[in-house]
């Protein structure tokens, strides 16, 4: 996707002050997300692939960090330079605390036009883990290509989402209401590789939160290489 296409997008133009309210959501939501989520096998082993496919060292954006937990600790961990961003102010101080190695900004998705944490190519992998679901499905293509833009030619990107054909519905979260979106699996990858990407691993995990007592959710693990 080019960078003209990207900019002159109005809905992802919008999309940081759209999300204002669901990034005050989760400043209030807080820790309580790592109590709600205190197992996250499928993430740690979408963890394990990407660190593991990639060079010690290597630059990694973590879109949507959240508290840092396990995805940028993880990463830091095993020698990579990570780089982390979300909308949240709440959420970015979680996570300078709880991966200290990593480097970490409050930004959206759509902030990172116009080179502000590098330019194309600038970054050897880039996780989405559950990020991309707070976004209309009108702008999730185009955020896709933003991130396939910023990875270098046969980078990684380790893409995770809830499996559901719903598109920005509301729904009652950690006490806060957040707006969500998903899609059937088939509708995913063709989203994916519409964007510009090829499929090399795929894996869905049942996931209950340890605090509700709603049923199971499918959460889709895509493993992404820039064609």
């Amino acid at each position: 996707m080019s960078a003209t296409s990207y900019d002159t997008y109005e809905g992802l133009n919008r999309l940081a002050l759209d999300r204002a309210g669901q990034a005050e959501a989760f400043d209030a939501i807080g820790n309580q997300y790592e109590t709600a989520f205190p197992h996250k096998e499928g993430q740690i082993a979408s963890g394990v692939w990407l660190s593991g496919e990639l060079p010690a060292g290597s630059r990694i954006l973590d879109a949507g960090c959240g508290t840092g937990l396990p995805t940028a600790r993880q990463l830091c961990d095993a020698g990579h330079r990570v780089v982390g961003i979300d909308l949240s102010p709440g959420m970015v101080k979680l996570a300078q605390e709880n991966a200290p190695g990593a480097e970490f900004h409050r930004l959206d998705i759509a902030d990172l036009r116009g080179g502000r944490l590098g330019g194309p190519g600038s970054f050897d992998g880039i996780t989405a883990y559950f990020s991309l679901l707070m976004m209309p499905r009108a702008e999730i293509p185009c955020a896709l290509g933003m991130l396939h833009d910023l990875l270098r030619p046969g980078g990684l990107m380790a893409l995770a989402m809830v499996e559901g054909d719903i598109d920005d519905f509301p729904i009652p979260f950690l006490g806060s209401m957040i707006r969500v979106s998903g899609y059937l699996r088939d509708d995913l990858r063709r989203v994916v590789c519409d964007a510009g990407f090829d499929i090399v691993g795929e894996d869905s995990y049942a996931y209950a939160p340890a605090s509700t007592d709603v049923p199971p959710e499918i959460q889709l693990f895509l493993h992404l290489r820039r064609a």
